[in-house]
């Protein structure tokens, strides 16, 4: 205590808070991101957390229902930490593919959790914020939701089982989102099955206090609204016209012929990493033809890692991140300027196995279901 006449003492430095908070409430387990400034991006840290307590959660018998929202009011989450991947690529380091072997393996447990997933989509919900989302069996988003995959933006391919997610949308909307990595709305993600129910913003924390003590199917359909008209599924027509090809220079072409709409389509594509929109077509071409498979998401996950990996030791990924993040200047300087200038075999060679180094999440789900089968 400070004595009469004495400086002041200065207050003690406040405890940093955990990056992801978890919390108890009745029969509900709360996931809360705790980024606010950097809307709750993604760390190696936050993916290992929620792996472990989803992983306990899953055996409590006290837990029916799990929650995941964000902190701040900005948004779930805006992605993977970005600007982290930028440094470790300067470094020559290793701690983005570590991340990502983290974040994949709580991508593929979310798709198959044993209990109500709940996830509050609103505000900004970008890259590995579909991941944690998405993937889910509860699916909330509101008027605020701005969601969407746009690595294409930053020379980089959607990823957290992104490409399947939209690989296999109706038509051919997840092409166009995933090659323009335009921000859709709550309405959107619902046409293209990323989410599953539109909730108001001001009736979450209703929805929250209903999950502590109702079973979430009943909860979430006393709270939710008809959706309001998707503007993607309105201009499905086009949209499917254009989109329906496997070359991304037709694809463009055939939009520029469309005018309107289409035709800004296409000059928001030709302002990507050319390496990335092409890369990016190709793998939402073959995920759709996983189909239905038990083991579609790993398969695609193990996918999006090599052509991860591989993007890591490139040009355009850290030319992006610095274009878009670190300088701001928005002119990013392409390997390939132009889509004629990426040849098939370079993109081919992005889809190669890694031998040794395989994140192998596939191979480890078929055999854990093949032991439930014994």
């Amino acid at each position: 205590m400070a004595t009469a006449g004495a400086a002041p003492e200065a207050p003690l430095p406040e405890a940093p808070q955990p990056e992801v908070l978890f919390e108890r409430r009745g029969r509900l387990g709360v996931v809360v991101l705790n980024r606010p400034r950097a809307v709750n991006a993604l760390t190696e840290g936050m993916a290992a957390a929620m792996l472990d307590q989803l992983t306990e959660w899953a055996e409590d018998d006290a837990v029916e229902t799990v929650l995941v929202r964000g902190a701040g009011g900005r948004g779930l989450c805006a992605g993977g930490d970005i600007v982290a991947i930028y440094r470790d690529m300067l470094d020559g380091g290793d701690a983005t593919a570590r991340f990502w072997r983290t974040e994949y393996r709580l991508n593929s447990l979310i798709s198959r959790y044993p209990k109500p997933y709940v996830a509050f989509m609103d505000g900004l919900v970008l890259g590995g914020g579909v991941g944690i989302s998405a993937h889910g069996s509860h699916r909330v988003v509101t008027e605020r939701t701005r969601t969407g995959m746009p690595e294409t933006t930053i020379g980089f391919v959607p990823d957290v089982g992104g490409t399947l997610l939209l690989g296999t949308a109706p038509g051919e909307a997840g092409t166009h989102a995933a090659l323009t990595g335009a921000h859709l709305a709550g309405a959107d993600a619902i046409h293209l099955g990323l989410a599953d129910f539109f909730v108001p913003a001001d009736r979450l924390e209703a929805l929250a206090r209903a999950l502590e003590t109702e079973p979430a199917d009943d909860a979430v359909a006393r709270l939710a609204v008809v959706p309001p008209l998707s503007e993607l599924e309105a201009e499905r027509g086009w949209i499917d016209e254009a989109y329906a090809c496997d070359d991304a220079e037709q694809i463009v072409r055939r939009l520029r012929a469309l005018g309107g709409p289409a035709a800004e389509a296409a000059r928001a594509i030709e302002a990507k990493s050319p390496t990335s929109v092409k890369a990016t077509l190709e793998a939402l071409r073959r995920a759709r033809a996983r189909g239905p498979r038990s083991t579609a998401l790993e398969e695609t996950l193990d996918e999006e890692y090599r052509v991860g990996v591989r993007l890591l030791a490139g040009r355009d990924f850290r030319e992006g991140i610095r274009a878009q993040v670190i300088d701001k200047d928005r002119d990013p300087h392409w390997a390939s300027a132009t889509l004629h200038e990426v040849r098939p075999e370079a993109v081919e060679a992005l889809f190669a196995p890694l031998g040794e180094h395989e994140l192998g999440l596939a191979d480890t789900v078929r055999q854990s279901l093949e032991k439930e089968r014994v």
